[in-house]
């Protein structure tokens, strides 16, 4: 049994109520998840106000797909993968990309694949990541800028999916399409 609450548009805390209804108006329904962060609206506002600026960044909308996924899937968050996926196939990315992310396995494209081991350097270093894989990073292309938006993006999606995780946030039917489960 849950000790969290998945809220609605009527029983979300006054703090919470105009980003919970921008997000159910954004996608038509509200998330479980966002539902569930609403018991704590400096955490909704927090991932919200993140996600966002990490959406402004110069990454391109791709990119930070392969920021995100790579971040949920090391996270193990079955929303959040679900999720990207979706939005992955808006993007038309093909499938190959979306199957090799979704497994964490290396990507078809040279420049992707290197950002997905630049995150996932990232996260395994907690940020100290050696100079060599920076400069692999660098050397792809991406300019030291871009490697502080990575930062962005894996703070941002590291408070969505352990909030997902903590909360036990089930996937909504509308992303059952994309479900995913980690391999064992």
């Amino acid at each position: 049994m849950s000790v969290f609450t998945a809220h609605t548009a009527e029983t979300v805390p006054t703090a919470a109520r105009r980003a919970v209804e921008g997000v159910q108006t954004r996608f038509g329904w509200l998330p479980t998840p966002v539902a569930l962060m609403a018991e704590s609206p400096r955490l909704l506002a927090g991932f919200l106000a993140a996600s966002a600026g990490f959406e402004q960044t110069d990454l391109v909308p791709l990119e930070r797909e392969v920021v995100i996924l790579t971040v949920s899937t090391t996270n193990e968050c079955h929303f959040c993968v679900a999720l990207h996926t979706g939005k992955l196939t808006q993007l038309g990315a093909t499938a190959e990309l979306i199957t090799a992310l979704r497994a964490g396995s290396a990507l078809p494209e040279p420049r992707l694949e290197a950002l997905r081991q630049f995150t996932l350097a990232v996260l395994d270093h907690r940020g100290a990541v050696p100079d060599d894989e920076l400069d692999d990073f660098l050397t792809a292309g991406y300019q030291p800028r871009h490697a502080l938006d990575v930062v962005l993006g894996v703070g941002a999606y590291t408070m969505s999916t352990f909030a997902n995780r903590l909360t036990r946030a089930p996937l909504d039917p509308p992303l059952a399409v994309h479900a995913w489960t980690p391999a064992a």
